[in-house]
């Protein structure tokens, strides 16, 4: 169907923050791939190999997608392009923390996060508003740059629940009910006019 037009969304794989599920934005450290991480960046890239018909890697600046990307990119035989816009919400104060860890340090700060995209993280980080902003724009011109094709999308747990749920026409804070698990796989078909259907979410077969 050459009306219909399809982003194939990866989240990069583990660092070593990630199995303590601790915050990692666009503040932070950058951390790279783990070699869990990079075994997962392998795992995701021969199933999108066996996909197959794929146009076009975009990826998040970051070291961890950008190491994730290349991965699929090599197998893939295509070139990574960087977009700035992909990248992970900065969460200010509490780059580096757990969510039980803000909880102690910045209750009120968190409680109001969880009920208002307007709302920052603690020490002026990014609000949900921000980065639903950016990252429209991202899906709009790829849809327009790739009309008709296939394309993987790398990027961080916030950018891709916020693609899932702009296509679900979700409220914010469904953004908070739904796993994006590293290295998963999340399928957006936009129709021509730009209707969107989610067909798959946190795909880890993959892995196995």
């Amino acid at each position: 169907m050459s009306d219909v037009t399809t982003l194939v969304l990866l989240r990069h794989g583990e660092t070593l923050l990630t199995p303590e599920r601790r915050l990692s934005g666009s503040g932070g450290s950058n951390p790279g791939l783990s070699p869990a991480g990079r075994r997962q960046a392998r795992a995701a890239a021969d199933a999108l190999a066996r996909r197959g018909a794929i146009e076009a890697v975009v990826t998040s600046p970051m070291r961890r997608c950008q190491e994730t990307a290349q991965a699929v990119a090599a197998r893939l035989g295509l070139s990574v392009q960087v977009d700035r816009d992909l990248r992970e919400a900065d969460f200010g104060a509490w780059e580096g923390l757990t969510f039980g860890e803000i909880r102690e340090r910045y209750p009120d700060d968190l409680s109001a996060w969880f009920a208002s995209p307007e709302s920052p993280p603690s020490g002026a980080g990014e609000t949900m508003r921000e980065v639903t902003r950016r990252v429209s724009a991202v899906r709009d011109g790829l849809l327009a740059r790739y009309a008709g094709a296939t394309v993987v999308v790398v990027s961080h747990v916030v950018p891709l629940r916020t693609l899932i749920r702009l296509a679900l026409q979700a409220p914010p804070h469904s953004l908070f009910r739904m796993e994006v698990a590293a290295a998963s796989l999340s399928t957006v078909r936009y129709d021509e006019d730009g209707t969107a259907t989610v067909l798959a979410l946190n795909d880890t077969h993959h892995l196995d």
